[in-house]
């Protein structure tokens, strides 16, 4: 049984309710592990985390949450099992590729679409949207654990298990060079990948640990607030929204900055106040962001702001016109004229297909 310690795992019963083992973030590329001793680097996969576990008749998909993921994707069951050479426990990631072979890049928009209740649009969305699974580390051979074996052994029997892609499965790639992990940090993201991981040789799979490293894009950006959520215990700035303007001198909302302190959630109600528009009747104007799968049973509503505050934020990157992420604050900036911050000052990755890197 797979379990969320660090006892054998046992395929015979498969629940995949391991606890994947994770990754704290560093600035640059390591050459070592901390304290020393060699790393292996991968390109870091921007999907849905997941544990495979087959037992030869049962395949089962659970999520780094612990909630099973096998509901979703049925064409993975049925992929994998057919392409798995006999019972296993993977740990890995779930995307889904989107594109024409030869210029394919990964699409988190149709990936998180494929949560949805409806069997008949989980059915539908897995003919038109395929996911794959991409396997970065072998947890259980047959009813042998291999929590307690290094990784460089395990990536060396994960590769002597799936010699080759089969079905929907891939198995990432590694090197042990960090000169070429820099490479395919700043050429990967250009097929949607969002950085570079890397695993010290010797270490054992510690569920739930971060015992890996992650490099991943850190980019500024200046960024006009056009209005603010009240937090949801009632009192101050929850989050902030933040617009660009386009080519056509549009203003288009493209994401959003949380995460502050009490004391900052109360400042920035008195700093915005200035700001606030408001009606003949003196009350604050509000509006409301475009409903999702993630915010249907939520309150989107937000006070709308002049578009005149500048602030300058820290973001990873772009999924389309929008910040793949929630955005970090940095500072205001009031040097800046609102009109001045576009999306011309975005980074954009050259494209690179993502079919060359899963082969």
């Amino acid at each position: 049984m797979v379990s969320d310690s660090r006892q054998d795992v046992r395929v015979v019963t498969v629940d995949a309710s391991l606890e994947p083992m994770l990754a704290k973030a560093v600035t640059g590329v390591p050459a070592t592990a901390p304290g020393g001793g060699a790393l292996l680097y991968e390109p870091k996969w921007d999907g849905f985390r997941g544990v495979v576990a087959w037992d030869g008749e049962r395949l089962e998909i659970g999520s780094r949450g612990g909630k099973s993921l096998t509901r979703y994707f049925p064409e993975l069951v049925e992929g994998l099992a057919a392409a798995l050479p006999g019972p296993c426990v993977l740990d890995g990631e779930v995307v889904v590729p989107a594109g024409d072979p030869g210029d394919q890049r990964l699409d988190w928009e149709a990936l998180s679409q494929r949560i949805h209740p409806a069997a008949s649009r989980v059915a539908r969305l897995a003919e038109e949207t395929p996911a794959r699974f991409v396997a970065f580390d072998l947890l259980a051979d047959g009813d042998e654990s291999l929590l307690d074996v290094p990784f460089g052994e395990r990536r060396r029997r994960l590769e002597a298990l799936l010699p080759a892609p089969s079905g929907p499965l891939s198995v990432t790639r590694v090197t042990d060079d960090p000169s070429l992990a820099e490479r395919w940090l700043a050429e990967f993201e250009g097929a949607g990948l969002d950085g570079v991981v890397a695993k010290p040789v010797d270490a054992v799979y510690e569920p739930g640990k971060r015992t890996m490293l992650k490099v991943k894009h850190h980019r500024t950006a200046d960024v006009i607030v056009t209005g603010y959520r009240i937090h949801r215990s009632g009192r101050g700035v929850g989050s902030l929204l933040v617009s660009l303007f386009d080519a056509d001198g549009g203003l288009r909302q493209i994401g959003g900055i949380s995460a502050f302190t009490t004391r900052k959630r109360d400042e920035l109600i008195d700093e915005l106040a200035p700001v606030v528009l408001r009606g003949d009747d003196g009350e604050a104007m509000t509006g409301e962001s475009d409903r999702n799968r993630f915010s249907s049973n939520k309150d989107t509503s937000f006070v709308r702001l002049r578009p005149e505050r500048v602030v300058e934020v820290r973001y990873d990157q772009m999924e389309g016109d929008r910040f793949r992420h929630t955005v970090q604050f940095e500072r205001w900036r009031p040097d800046r004229e609102a009109r001045s911050c576009t999306f011309a000052q975005l980074e954009v990755p050259h494209a690179y297909d993502l079919g060359a890197i899963l082969t």
